[in-house]
């Protein structure tokens, strides 16, 4: 038999930094469970893909004009880690759209994707 669920919580926390200070402990504090039986049940996923281009292209910061001002690059092998590493939690069915959906990310933070798109 399936649990009631009692509550839902997303946070988006660091690895290594989830403890009970905030804003980890007053967000699950409140809630107190997330199903009827008191029990719980977290999922963790990879970080976000823009975090990985960032580290990917070796920059701080996205551009703050992403369409004028173009702050770094990454090549399409680099997109191909990130999508095959973002495969579970992206809603694609073929690594092409992974990386089709990954250099978006990057363009809309003004980094350009050298080279032309490997797939079909």
């Amino acid at each position: 038999m399936a649990k009631e669920v009692a509550g839902l919580i997303k946070l988006q926390i660091k690895g290594g930094a989830a403890n009970p200070s905030p804003p980890v402990g007053p967000a699950l504090g409140s809630k107190g469970t997330y199903y009827n039986d008191k029990s719980f049940s977290f999922v963790i996923k990879t970080p976000p893909a823009a975090i990985q281009l960032l580290e990917a292209a070796k920059i701080k910061g996205g551009s703050p004009e992403p369409n004028r001002k173009k702050v770094a690059s990454v090549t399409w092998e680099q997109v191909r880690a990130i999508a095959e590493d973002k495969m579970s939690d992206l809603n694609c069915f073929t690594i092409e759209s992974a990386m089709k959906l990954v250099a978006g990310t990057a363009r809309s933070m003004g980094i350009t994707v050298k080279g032309e798109f490997p797939g079909q």
